[in-house]
This record gives C-alpha cells, structure tokens and sequence, in this order.
C-alpha cells in the first residue's frame, strides 16, 4: 500500500497587521484596566474631600502606570513603522512585550494600597519592589525584541537607520537598571524615592523618543 507523504508546513513569515491589531487591544485593555483602580472613597457625611485627598497614591500610581503603556504603546508603534513581516521569534518577543504590559495593573494596585495604608512602612517597600521589578522585566521584554531584530534585519524595512536597534537596546538596558534601583532605594531608603522614579522614567523616554540628546537621530522604541 502506497504512503502519501505531505510536505511539512513550516512556520510561514507573515504580515504585522494582526500582531499590530492584537497588540493595540491588549494596549487598550491595559489601560482600562488602570483606570479601574480609581473608586470614589468610603467617607463620612463631611469627609468626602478629605477622603479622596487621602487615596493620592491611587491617582499617583494611575498616572505613573498609565504614562508608562502610553509611552510604551508609543514606541510599539514606531517599531512597527520599521518592521515590515513577523516570523515566530519575533511574535514570542512582542508576546512577552504584551505579557509585561497586561500585568502592569496588578502592582499598581499594590503599591496604592500599601502607601494608603503606610507611605513608609515594610508593606509599601515591599509594594515599590514589586512594581519595580516587573517594570525592569517590561524594559527586558523590549530587549528581547531587539535582539531578535539585530539578528534578523530582513524583518525590518531595508532603509532603517543603522543606529536603530543598538539604541533601542541602549534605552532598554538603562530603563531595566534605573527601574531595578529604584526598587532598591525603595525598599532600603523610602518608598516615596521609588514612585519619584516611577513618575519621572516615563517622560524621559518620551521625550528621548525621537532621539538621543546628542542628536544622533531617531531611536525609536525602548522597554519605556
């Protein structure tokens, strides 16, 4: 009895639109997810403004968080002007990049419940710790990426600038460690030194966004 033997259907490198579509929803969700976290306080007849005066670290963690996927969704996107077809690595790197970005809530939570309760107690340096490292996982996540890229440049537009993925590997390295010392300060020093970093590394990489300070052209996106 004769055996028809079919060809093996590799793994086919295909177009960004669905990963980009995907990646947009998952960016969405993120951030209504966020927005969740704001509830108008239990207060007293009288104490309504004080009550919600007193939940800053809630506004403060929504704001920080939600500066973060922006700034992130920011720079997916100018990967994705660059990046013309996907093959398997690069949809497990832009998963990992998704998976880091979805769970950004869960910390953000925790860390606005443990200042409400103690601004400088163990709970709240246990709470910045926690946001920060995966926050520097997010910055890896994006590392991870590049480094896909570097070693598959027929994936990207063939007049991408040079120095695009060597500085997009830059931002992320400096984005994992500052995010991974502001754990450390955090947990040693104060909680409140962490969340100073937490609002202030997001608008960095914005504003660096379109190039370094030595003006050496675009640099696209980072792991911020």
């Amino acid at each position: 009895m004769s055996q028809h033997r079919f060809p093996v259907r590799r793994f086919s490198v295909s177009e960004t639109a669905r990963a980009e579509a995907f990646s947009d929803g998952i960016f969405a969700i993120a951030v209504t997810i966020l927005v969740l976290g704001l509830a108008a306080p239990v207060h007293r007849p009288g104490r309504l403004a004080h009550a919600l005066v007193s939940q800053w670290p809630a506004y403060v963690g929504y704001f920080a968080s939600f500066s973060y996927v922006a700034v992130i969704w920011l720079n997916h996107h100018q990967a994705f002007v660059r990046i013309r077809s996907m093959d398997r690595g690069l949809h497990a790197a832009n998963f990992f990049v998704l998976f880091t970005t979805a769970a950004l809530a869960f910390p953000t939570g925790v860390v606005a419940d443990a200042l409400r309760s103690d601004d400088s107690g163990s709970d709240a340096r246990v709470a910045v710790i926690l946001y920060a490292s995966l926050a520097s996982v997010m910055c890896l996540s994006w590392l991870v990426l590049y480094h896909h890229l570097g070693r598959h440049p027929e994936l990207m537009d063939p007049e991408v600038e040079p120095t695009y993925v060597p500085h997009g590997r830059l931002r992320s390295w400096v984005g994992a460690l500052a995010y991974a010392v502001a754990g450390v300060l955090g947990g040693l020093i104060s909680p409140l030194i962490a969340l100073g970093v937490f609002i202030v590394l997001p608008a960095f990489y914005f504003v660096s966004s379109e190039g370094l300070p030595d003006g050496r052209g675009p640099v696209g996106g980072a792991g911020a």
